[in-house]
């Protein structure tokens, strides 16, 4: 007697829908998911008992003809693909044939559906994946699904679910990610009879901020880059918005909610010298390439991806963040999101912006070597300022008297138009020999020195090591571990690349790998564990990225040692030879640690505290 035997339909059915629908979200998100590729315009959701009981989902799509609602509930039958060149570069968000149907395997399920021209509506049950006959129905337009008593027949399931207020936040998480990626449709979730929110049709913007909140908004800059067939677009966090977990952060690709490793080990590599400690940034980004780049068919659940070209998908994005969170921030007036009342838990109203800055300028040095004297000289002259009968000439430097001898002025003149102002002002005073206050133009500043001058260093560390290739130091002992097969061959094949950064990584047996030479600022670094790690980041992301990543960590730590300390007294021209470095630096608007470097105090915001005009 055979041991083989064929499953049961609803057995197969059944399993499927293990990995297909989890709880109420997951039904959720492939039933909007199918209305979406049907083209609606408009998709309401009601919920009883956080979607445990029902989901109930309307939309105005094209609807679904009479002979094919059986269809529509069978397993691995679908329109949207035919052949595997289909399959390889499909743009549709389902494509699999099997939601609707894994979804009538363990719940009571309705569709009721009125395609484009039909004289009414038509309606099809089924319980325990058995579909009866289409009805007659009512329905003006569109398609209705009702899913009723998610897992009733299988117990053992349910028993999995939480209580029902946590699986409505799954369910609203899960439509606010499809109103993130279609903003064209508009969306509404009632639950238990009443609404909960409203989304009507906009542009991606207005939708993200609609989602994300107003104060994530002050917090964000707007990024939109391209390199040949690959676009990025979207808000990315600044760090002052961090955040404990990862719920704030949306990631999609093609139109697509994803989480992926490799995107997101983008992420965390573009704020990796930003982000305070463990804290989490926050982000909505569109990736779009050709469908035939990336394949969507590794996982049931359609949210991991794999890219063709991973390696250079990384590097894209990753370099796009970069740029966007270490920008001088001018386009945020631009935007005209700057001035009113600043944020203090927010960084859109300090960013340096309006400052004409190099790539890299005046990172080498340090602020308390530069030369004041001459830098107040050429400024003085480049202001036309000098002493007339009444005092300093408005627009005049009066640190500039300082640095050349002069006695320093009780006040700055400043412009009306504050052209002649830098961004980060000049200096006033020193307040307990850790902040430094400062005047510009738009009012007060407080900088904490010692984040700013870290920055400064770290960024002209980087950029000193960045110009030269990395020395290599010689281990005096190798040393020999025993590798995998994946390891050896990861090894073998990154041998030149890991050269260049002075890494070298050479086979003594078919299992044993031996490390004689590690970069030379990673020197003390534990071999083993670091060419294990290292390795494992190259199949991963390549071995440029895993190396500057470790590289990185060392010189964080070496720019916090060598930055100016607390306490330290320093004169005003080496306060305002700060000040300009920081308007030259990258990133200088947080430490290594992601803390804030600076705060602005408008002179409206002065005057409120002062009831001035009441």
């Amino acid at each position: 007697m055979s041991a083989i035997r064929l499953l049961p339909d609803l057995l197969v059915s059944q399993i499927a829908a293990g990995e297909v629908v989890e709880r109420p979200a997951s039904a959720l998100k492939e039933l909007v998911e199918n209305s979406l590729d049907a083209g609606a315009g408009e998709i309401r959701v009601e919920l009883e008992e956080g979607g445990i009981r029902l989901i109930r989902l309307s939309d105005d799509g094209v609807g679904i003809p009479p002979d094919d609602l059986p269809l529509a509930l069978a397993r691995h039958a679908t329109s949207k693909i035919a052949s595997l060149e289909d399959l390889e570069a499909v743009a549709s968000l389902g494509f699999r044939g099997e939601a609707l149907a894994s979804i009538a395997a363990v719940a009571r399920l309705a569709l009721t559906s009125r395609a484009a021209g039909a004289e009414h509506a038509w309606r099809l049950a089924a319980q325990d994946g058995a579909c009866g006959k289409p009805e007659p129905a009512a329905l003006n337009r569109g398609t209705v699904v009702e899913v009723r008593d998610l897992f009733f027949n299988t117990p053992a399931r349910r028993k999995f679910l939480k209580t029902p207020a946590t699986e409505y936040g799954h369910c609203d998480e899960a439509l606010r990610r499809a109103a993130l990626a279609r903003p064209g449709v508009s969306f509404e979730l009632r639950h238990n009879g009443r609404v909960a929110w409203r989304q009507p049709s906009s542009d991606w913007q207005g939708r993200a901020l609609a989602v994300m909140g107003e104060d994530f908004g002050r917090a964000a800059r707007l990024l939109d880059e391209s390199a040949g067939e690959l676009r990025l677009y979207g808000l990315v966090g600044l760090p002052a918005y961090s955040r404990a977990g990862r719920d704030a952060q949306y990631l999609f690709v093609n139109g697509r909610f994803v989480r992926d490793k490799l995107l997101g080990h983008a992420a965390r590599q573009a704020y990796r010298d930003v982000l305070h400690h463990d804290r989490q940034p926050a982000y909505v980004l569109f990736l779009e390439l050709r469908p035939e780049q990336v394949d969507v068919n590794v996982h049931p659940a359609k949210t991991e991806v794999r890219f063709r070209q991973a390696q250079a998908v990384h590097r894209f994005v990753a370099q796009v963040l970069e740029r966007a969170l270490g920008r001088q921030g001018s386009e945020d007036r631009e935007r005209g999101t700057g001035g009113g009342s600043p944020q203090w838990s927010s960084v859109k109203e300090s960013t340096l912006g309006g400052y004409p800055t190099r790539e890299g300028a005046g990172q080498g040095s340090l602020p308390l070597a530069a030369e004041p004297r001459a830098y107040y000289a050429m400024l003085a002259e480049a202001l036309g300022g000098g002493r007339s009968g009444d005092g300093l000439v408005p627009g005049a430097s009066p640190f500039a008297e300082e640095a050349l001898g002069g006695e320093p002025s009780g006040a700055i003149p400043v412009s009306d138009t504050g052209a002649d102002v830098p961004p980060l002002g000049y200096a006033l005073a020193q307040l307990g020999g850790v902040y430094i206050l400062a005047e510009n133009a738009r009012g007060l500043v407080l900088v904490d020195m010692h984040a700013a001058h870290e920055r400064i260093v770290y960024e002209g560390l980087k950029t000193a090591l960045d110009e030269r290739r990395l020395a290599a130091q010689p281990l005096l002992i190798p040393v020999v571990f025993q590798a995998t097969a994946l390891e050896m061959a990861t090894a073998e094949e990154s041998r030149p690349l890991l050269a260049e950064m002075g890494f070298e990584l050479a086979p003594v047996s078919p299992t044993h790998l031996a490390v004689r030479a590690l970069p030379a600022v990673l020197k003390d670094a534990d071999a083993e564990r670091l060419a294990r790690e290292v390795l494992a980041e190259i199949h991963q992301v390549g071995a440029s990225q895993a190396l500057r990543a470790r590289r990185d960590q060392l010189l964080a730590t070496m720019a916090c040692h060598g930055a100016v300390r607390a306490n330290r007294r320093l004169t005003l021209p080496e306060m305002n030879a700060l000040l300009r470095d920081m308007e030259r630096t990258r990133r200088a608007d947080q430490c290594n640690h992601g803390r804030p470097t600076w705060f602005q105090l408008t002179m409206a915001d002065l005057d409120r505290m002062f009831m001035r005009g009441k």
